[in-house]
Order: structure tokens, then sequence, then C-alpha cells
């Protein structure tokens, strides 16, 4: 990889379209949100250089000008070994990110370092609370199950389970309970999976202490987002954690993050791992907070909900700059998109040493 490759081309055109992802099944309710449905859009954003180099990016932000760098050259833009260089090509990160590796001719985990192992191990994000639905024929704990060995046949050997029903759909005892209910049934229909929980933020410190005693024994591998981060809460469970000897670890920081916040409370051992999303925080943010994230002593996860091609970025993340030992995984397609360089085997993601992310964008 010689980085002056770059050096000489200019970026010149920038073009969008819409791309659909599809889920294998409609995703139902978390402890905030109503049903999520059977996938979301995105913009596709395709970035040509004057050399007749192409790459390309899922972008998923608030409306941006995609053309404001059109003309700049690239190495003026871009840099291999940091990332974006221009805040206006920021809505380019992913696309440029892809296209600097294509010129290149390396994947683009190997550009971002090589510092992660691969195949990547991942966790199926996709089981909500389908014990809920329908509304006219409430499935029960087997609807949950039932997702789960979907999953398991699609290759995850590995679970996040979704759980705070007591937050907004079900009474805060009973939901308490059904979420107690379907992690032990998980556990016992499962005994070797990696277990984790979200609550998206539908705990209060309290219900998660309580939460934590009850599953003592299932040995889950973290939770997620129990309640708005705050250091007194937070404080709470580490200390329950410290008397029971748990090694159940904690993460945050997917949801509208006060990354300094976040990174104050993961240095005073109140977060284990960090969750900003892989596109909205961003590859190059990302880059750059790595090393901080490995001298405070945690471990990162960015976050990948909503779209399969986000699993696939976030992997590539993983597998280039290390301390990310697990992703987020979201089964699916996207429509347009040839991603059969990518395979599951035994709960891994296996990455492709094609140039650049390896996805093919059809016409």
């Amino acid at each position: 990889m010689n980085p002056t490759d770059l050096t000489g081309r200019r970026l010149s055109a920038v073009e969008t379209r819409p791309i659909r992802s599809r889920y294998p099944r409609p995703i139902g309710r978390n402890a905030r949100l109503g049903a999520h449905g059977e996938g979301p859009t995105a913009l596709a954003v395709v970035a040509r250089t004057d050399s007749g180099h192409v790459g390309w990016g899922m972008y998923e932000g608030p409306e941006a000008d995609f053309t404001a760098c059109v003309g700049a050259p690239i190495e003026e833009i871009f840099d291999p070994a940091i990332g974006v260089l221009d805040s206006a090509a920021l809505p380019l990160d992913v696309a440029l990110h892809d296209l600097a590796a294509t010129i290149l001719d390396v994947p683009v985990h190997q550009m971002l370092g090589g510092l992660g192992t691969a195949p990547v191990p991942c966790y199926s994000g996709a089981i909500y609370f389908d014990d809920l639905d329908p509304d006219d024929s409430p499935r029960g704990v087997s609807g949950v199950l039932a997702s789960c060995a979907a999953d398991w046949d699609a290759g995850y050997r590995a679970f996040k389970l979704k759980i705070g029903r007591g937050n907004r759909w079900m009474p805060s005892e009973a939901g308490l309970a059904r979420d107690l209910e379907v992690v032990r049934a998980v556990r016992e229909a499962y005994p070797d999976a990696r277990l984790l929980v979200d609550m998206n933020d539908g705990y209060t410190p309290e219900q998660t202490l309580r939460f934590l005693e009850q599953v003592e024994d299932c040995d889950l591998y973290w939770i997620e987002e129990p309640f708005a981060e705050h250091a007194e809460g937070l404080q709470q469970v580490r200390a329950h954690r410290d008397r029971s000897g748990s090694n159940v670890m904690v993460a945050d920081g997917e949801y509208d993050p006060d990354v300094d916040h976040v990174l104050d409370l993961a240095r005073d051992g109140l977060l284990d791992v960090l969750l900003m999303d892989v596109l909205s925080f961003g590859f190059t943010a990302w880059r750059r907070l790595m090393p901080t994230v490995r001298e405070i002593g945690v471990v990162a996860s960015p976050h990948a909900w909503g779209h399969p091609l986000k699993t696939l970025y976030a992997a590539h993340l993983a597998a280039g700059l290390g301390s990310v030992p697990v992703v987020e995984a979201v089964p699916g397609t996207t429509e347009g998109v040839d991603a059969s360089a990518y395979s599951l085997q035994d709960g891994q993601i296996v990455l492709p040493q094609t140039p650049g992310f390896g996805l093919m964008l059809e016409n």
C-alpha cells in the first residue's frame, strides 16, 4: 500500500441513490419504540475520480451537500492513515474510505491497520419483543425463541435480547418478570450461546440491580443502555458487580452521545463498552478515538442496528482498529447491493480480501 497513489487524482463526481434494506422477518418493538418493520431506506453515495476509480458507501445522516468537494484533490480531503481531512467531506466518510482503499488495492480493514482479529465475532441484534406480537394473539416467549431459532439456523451463535417491556408495553412488575422469563428461556434453549441484553434506557437503576440479581447464573456478556447515562446510577451498578463478582459488562454511548461524558464514565470504571454509531459517529471519528479507548482500558462495539451494511462496516472497523470483541449483526439483505463476498460462519463474519469494502453496487 503506497499512500502516494492517491496523489494527483481529483474527485470528479458524487452521485446518490436510495437503497432499501430487507429483514428476514418483521422486527417488532423495544423498550422505547414501536414496530421496526421490514427494513428502512438510506442513501448510497458514489464517489468518482478523474482517473476512473469509484468508491461508494451508505449514508443515513441529515441532509448534506455531497458535491461540496467535487473537484478537490483526493489527498487534500482524505489521508489513508487518518481518514477525512476536510469537514466538508465528512458526508463522504464511508465512500472515501472505500474509494481510497480501492485505489490502494487493499481491503478497508487493512488500510485501517489490520490490528483486530478476523473473522469477526458477531451477535444477532434482531431479537425484539416478539412475545408481544401480534396484538390480537401474542405469541408469548415462544415468539422470542422462534426468532432465536431462525437466527441460529442462519449461522448466528450469539443473541442480544431486547428487554424493558415494563417501560411502555406492560405494567412495570409484569414487564420485569417477562424480561427475566425471556432471558432464562433463551439461556436454557441455547446454553452455549453468548447472551447480551439491551434495555434501551427502559430501566431504572433500582430495576437494573434487581434484574442483575435474578440473572447472575445466566452468564450475560453485557447489559446495554440500562438507563440514560449518569454516574450515580452506574456507580450503583458497579458496586453491585463488585459485590457479586459479576463479569457482566456495561455498554453505552449509542443514543445521541455526549462523547466526552461517555469517556469520563469509562475512565471512572462505570462503562466497559462504547457504542457510538458506525455511521452517524463515523469511520474517521472512530479512528481518532480508538487510541483513547485503548488507553482507558475499555473496548468498543460500533452500533450497527438498522441496516445489514452497517454490520459489514463495523466488521471492517473491528478487524482494522482492534479493541472490538464483537459486532452487532443486522440479519437481512440490501436491495441492489451484492454482498456475496461476505459470509457468516459459526457466528463470525468472514471478510473479503478484495479492495475497498468488497461490496458491489448494482446498476
